[in-house]
């Protein structure tokens, strides 16, 4: 059995829910908070910050359903419900799948650590710290697709994958100015799979995944049960999706850090990263709203969701963009415990 990619961080994609991905960008180029200072720099010197921002805040008491989204605990009841669905996951995930998952990703991958992509491993750190849990293994691997993807099984210590052409859209060298935003940016996309962690999604989405592909093999009903099965997962994962851009949102405590993410999977490169614009991907996702808000938008709307592993960009970008500014995510940062350790990027 190949490994299962319990989440990730790429576009939406139909009818492959093994695949479930969330993508993010890097390219605005204001800075909403933060304490920064610049010194004088060549043309292409790489400009080195040192800086004290709100996201170093840690939430020392923070509780999955703080930050869940509410479609995501309405589809999570639902999932709970079905008869013997954990059971049967428990039973079909032996301990032979998991040491092919685990054999296969060491053997392909580049364990982070504090001697290896250290930057990387530092800003796994201070992310779950944030988010008040333990870091979990984190891989680099060799992908054109950029993607990152979590894998927590049968309680063993769970493990993050992120692709390397995720972390080339993440960055542009030798552009003074855009290394705090950067930094920022790679921050968000690890808290987006920590999300998946703090939330137990990965267990789910492996259960789910698995269930689904046996009822199809079963005469009969089996069809019309994976095939109901299937839909309710793809609902789930949308709204999980939700959830896990809010964790991201805690991490990285900008707005606009976590759309240009958002903005950069659905149409960036790192050639372009600073010509792209958070408030007018910001005006497109009202755009779309209005275009879909009749009756026939609306239908449309549904279809051309309902087999999608992940919400719309724009529609997500709305999401974290009206999330931001509700009175539940300032009384979470109230709850925060500012930390002032600068931290240079």
């Amino acid at each position: 059995m190949a490994s299962v990619p319990l989440s990730s961080l790429s576009l939406a994609h139909r009818r492959r829910p093994a695949d479930a991905a969330l993508t993010f960008s890097s390219s605005d180029l204001s800075f909403r908070s933060g304490s920064v200072g610049f010194g004088l720099a060549k043309k292409n010197q790489r400009v080195r910050v040192s800086v004290c921002r709100a996201s170093s805040f840690v939430f020392r008491n923070l509780d999955a359903d703080d930050f869940r989204h509410p479609l995501d605990k309405q589809n999570t009841l639902i999932l709970r419900a079905i008869p013997g669905l954990n059971e049967l996951g428990k039973a079909l995930l032996g301990s032979v799948t998991e040491q092919i998952m685990l054999l296969e990703n060491i053997g392909t991958s580049v364990l982070v650590s504090k001697n290896q992509l250290s930057e990387l491993h530092q800003l796994m750190t201070e992310a779950a710290q944030i988010l008040n849990m333990e870091a979990p293994d984190l891989y680099v691997r060799q992908s054109p697709v950029p993607n990152a993807y979590t894998l927590a099984i049968s309680g063993k210590k769970p493990f993050v994958v992120l692709h390397t052409s995720l972390v080339e859209l993440l960055t542009r060298k030798g552009v003074a100015g855009l290394d705090l935003y950067i930094y920022l940016g790679k921050h968000a996309v690890l808290a987006h799979e920590l999300g998946h962690l703090k939330c137990d999604h990965g267990v789910w989405l492996t259960f789910a995944n698995i269930l689904t592909l046996g009822a199809y093999t079963v005469p009969g009903l089996g069809w019309l049960i994976a095939r109901n099965l299937e839909e309710q997962l793809f609902r789930w994962l949308r709204s999980a999706e939700l959830t896990c851009d809010r964790a991201a949102l805690l991490v990285a405590q900008d707005p606009k850090v976590v759309i240009s993410v958002l903005m950069k999977l659905a149409g960036g490169s790192p050639s372009i990263a600073d010509q792209l614009n958070v408030d007018a991907f910001l005006e497109q996702a009202r755009s779309y709203d209005r275009a879909s808000s009749s009756s026939m938008g609306l239908y449309i709307r549904n279809a051309q969701t309902r087999e999608l592993s992940h919400p719309l960009p724009v529609l997500r970008a709305r999401e974290i963009d009206e999330w931001s500014r509700s009175l539940g995510y300032q009384q979470l940062l109230k709850r925060a415990i500012q930390s002032t350790t600068p931290h240079d990027v």
